[in-house]
C-alpha cells in the first residue's frame, strides 16, 4: 500500500559490523550526513524528513545477514517512499548497501536523492558550460556500480549537501513513490 510508504530510507557505507555507540562511528563522513538530517528533525519537528530507521540504525550490525539484516533493510525499504543515499569518495560497494540499492530501486521502484557530503554548491553538481552532471559527480556513480547501472529505473535528483536544497526535495513530490515524475537525472539549474 503507497499510502503507508512515509519514510526516507537513508542508504549509506560504513564499515560492518557496525555500531553506533561505537565512536568511530562519527568520523565516518557518510554516516555523519545521516546524522545531519536526524538532528536537523531533532531541531526542528517541521523539517521534512522521516526516518525509516527511527527506532534504531542496526541494519549493519553482527546480526545475521539472510535471517535477520536483509529482512529488516527490505522491511524498511517496503515502508520508505524514497531512497536518500549518501555517495561520497569513501562509499564502497558493500553487501548491505548493494541489497538497499537493488531492492530499493529494482523492486520497489523507489526514487533516490543523492546527497554528495563532499560537495555543498549547485555548481559542484551540474557543469553549465557542458550542459551536464560533472565529471567528479559522475565518477562517484562508479563507487557503486548497483547504482550506477539501476538508477535510470527511477527518479534520481543529484544534490550537493545544503540544507536548503535537502528541505526543497524532500518536500517535492516528484522524488515521493506515490506521485513520483519520470525515470530520468535530475539536477537544480544554477
Amino acid at each position: 500500500n503507497m499510502a503507508n510508504r512515509t519514510g526516507n530510507y537513508t542508504a549509506f557505507y560504513v564499515n560492518e559490523p557496525f555500531s553506533e555507540s561505537n565512536l568511530g562511528a562519527f568520523a565516518t563522513e557518510d554516516f555523519v550526513t545521516y546524522n545531519q538530517l536526524r538532528a536537523w528533525k531533532g531541531q526542528d519537528s517541521s523539517f521534512p524528513f522521516v526516518d525509516s530507521h527511527d527506532k534504531t540504525y542496526n541494519v549493519r550490525d553482527n546480526s545475521d545477514w539472510e535471517s535477520t539484516l536483509k529482512p529488516r533493510l527490505h522491511e524498511r525499504l517496503n515502508k520508505s517512499k524514497n531512497i536518500i543515499l549518501v555517495l561520497s569518495s569513501i562509499t564502497k560497494s558493500s553487501r548491505a548497501l548493494r541489497e538497499e540499492i537493488d531492492f530499493g530501486i529494482n523492486t520497489n521502484g523507489l526514487p533516490v536523492i543523492v546527497i554528495y557530503p563532499e560537495y555543498k554548491e549547485k555548481s559542484d553538481i551540474w557543469d553549465n558550460d557542458k550542459n551536464e552532471l560533472k565529471k567528479t559527480i559522475k565518477d562517484l556513480w562508479n563507487n557503486l556500480p548497483i547504482f550506477r547501472d539501476s538508477m535510470n529505473k527511477v527518479p534520481t535528483i543529484h544534490i550537493p549537501n545544503n540544507k536548503a536544497l535537502i528541505e526543497k526535495t524532500l518536500n517535492d513530490s516528484d522524488f515521493n513513490v506515490a506521485t513520483k515524475c519520470r525515470p530520468n537525472n535530475y539536477h537544480y539549474p544554477i
